[in-house]
């Protein structure tokens, strides 16, 4: 089970989280690097996937009572050889269990270690309890999104987008950065903090005068009707991103309109009449035969398709977007770097793996013959 991606040699230690941590360690392992997930200790079989197993997959699951000599030990055994250590706990629950930064650097000076939260490490919400609805609403995020009422765009900003992307983005600037000193960091990847991030070209078109502060009445928002999605005749959607001339063009020409009795798009207060025209002309075809007249050009029309359709979509199916694991629809790796494969992995025994990430042959093969680490 050895990677064959770009973090081929590195090995990353998870203390098991849910949410943005295994998606953070997941991405890390798509581009080759070993993933020892540290779970605590279960009776000894493999748990059945739940909640908190979301998004695990891949990586090498062990079971320790950290709370316990040995077992913390081991752990610390583990981190005095890692590259990488994830962890997503509310500030000072690590420092408590005995593997803080302070604690985790001081046997490894070259590690890098990964604080994923909601609030951050400090500040008056560090210790309360959160979700990414909640990161998102207080940077400012979930105002922008909706119509009457803000809508959580699922939970990928905060979590997925504003926690894990921008804890790898350290973690990554981290090795780089250790290759010339020899010495890790601690990186604080706040959700609130990457979701307001991620606001940064929006907060330019506020001060440029071009955003309002009110929801479905801009340009990127489903505000303006040549940027928003278009109900069928068939109940499906599709989605309209013609915000160009050229393409605001192509797109009239498709829809069969007259453009000269079109009111000027450029004028907000024409928005509503020309997405009232938009709304009729959509609802004379079905999504398929939409897709007919728009497939090909530079409309910027596309239909909105389920995941399961999406998988199914000749570019899509082109491009390998998607695969299966154990019947179950799974994403490919992202982004594509040239000169790598998509993950693969040689068969190898779970003690090997444990060996090679700092447990002495006895422990390794006692963890695994007893069946406290596993693969999944």
């Amino acid at each position: 089970m050895i990677g064959t991606g770009p973090l081929d040699g590195l090995t990353v230690i998870e203390l098991a989280g849910i949410g943005p941590g295994p998606f953070a360690t997941g991405l890390m392992g798509d581009l080759g690097a070993t993933v020892v997930r540290i779970e605590r200790a279960s009776g000894g079989t493999p748990l059945p996937m739940a909640a908190e197993r979301i998004g695990v997959r891949d990586r090498l699951v062990l079971h320790l009572d950290l709370k316990d000599a040995q077992g913390l030990g081991m752990a610390k055994d583990l981190i005095a050889g890692a590259d990488v250590l994830v962890e997503g706990f509310r500030p000072g629950v690590a420092e408590r269990l005995g593997l803080g930064p302070k604690e985790a650097t001081g046997l490894n000076p070259a590690l890098v270690y990964l604080r994923i939260s909601g609030w951050g490490q400090d500040g008056p919400y560090a210790q309360m309890a959160g979700h990414d609805i909640n990161y998102i609403g207080l940077s400012g995020v979930l105002a922008a999104i909706g119509d009457v009422r803000p809508i959580p765009p699922l939970n990928l900003v905060g979590d997925y987008a504003g926690g894990a992307l921008y804890g790898v983005i350290g973690v990554m600037a981290a090795l780089v950065a250790r290759g010339d000193t020899g010495r890790g960091a601690v990186i604080d990847a706040a959700m609130v903090d990457g979701s307001a991030a991620l606001l940064a070209p929006i907060l330019d078109l506020m001060a440029a005068g071009l955003w309002s502060g009110r929801r479905s009445a801009n340009l990127l928002d489903g505000g303006a009707p040549f940027y928003r999605t278009y109900e069928t005749a068939d109940g499906s959607f599709m989605a309209v991103g013609a915000l160009e001339e050229p393409f605001y063009l192509l797109f009239v020409e498709g829809l069969e309109l007259d453009l000269e009795s079109l009111p000027s798009r450029m004028d907000p207060a024409n928005w509503s009449q020309l997405a009232s025209e938009f709304s009729s002309a959509f609802a004379r075809r079905t999504q398929q035969e939409w897709c007919e007249v728009f497939d090909g050009t530079d409309a910027c029309v596309t239909p909105v398709l389920a995941v399961a359709d999406a998988a199914a979509h000749p570019h899509n199916r082109a491009r390998d977007l998607y695969g299966s694991r154990e019947g179950d629809l799974v994403p490919h790796m992202a982004p594509r770097i040239g000169g790598h494969d998509a993950r693969c992995r040689e068969d190898a025994a779970v003690s090997d793996i444990l060996m090679a990430t700092g447990l002495s042959a006895e422990t390794a093969r006692r963890l695994e013959s007893e069946g406290l680490s596993y693969w999944v």
